[in-house]
């Protein structure tokens, strides 16, 4: 099967998870956003910008410049939606009606699973990852305290 064809599919893939969360979110509280059709086409031009973002990546592999051949595609399809949604307000309105948090839920999961399958290798890492790990986790969440906090003294809550 063509390289762009399973990537096209494993994106729409993605996209079937966020509308299974975006439903499910509407299950746990009715008063969320439904499913609209202004939902399905914002995740279908994410995922054009996604495709897009794919083939300038693998063509700027292909050119003789060291810069654009380590390029991530991942910036290649930001630079293609930063330039589209500039050209046209309708593919932010399409974007901007897509839940954040029916998009982050499966990224994080993927992302979870990733890790899951290096545990091997992140075994052979020595103690001092694991320490310093902690000690970021740990300072990362008294920082959003703290900040949470001023905020809340800003605001006189």
């Amino acid at each position: 099967m063509n390289k762009y064809v399973k990537l096209g599919l494993v994106i729409l893939l993605s996209i079937g998870s966020i509308l299974f969360t975006q439903e499910i979110k509407l299950l746990k509280n009715p008063d969320s956003l439904p499913v609209t059709s202004m939902i399905i086409i914002g995740l279908l031009v994410l995922w054009l910008f996604s495709m897009i973002g794919i083939l300038i990546a693998d063509l700027a592999k292909r050119s003789g410049v060291k810069v654009l051949q380590d390029f991530p595609v991942l910036g290649w399809v930001a630079i293609t939606s930063l330039v589209a949604c500039l050209i046209s307000d309708f593919f932010v309105t399409a974007i901007s009606a897509v839940d954040f948090l029916s998009i982050t839920t499966p990224i994080l999961t993927y992302a979870g699973i990733s890790v899951a399958d290096r545990l091997v290798d992140l075994r052979k890492t020595s103690w001092k990852v694991a320490s310093v790990a902690v000690f970021v986790f740990m300072g990362t969440y008294v920082g959003s305290a703290l900040l949470s906090q001023f905020g809340l003294f800003i605001t006189g809550n």
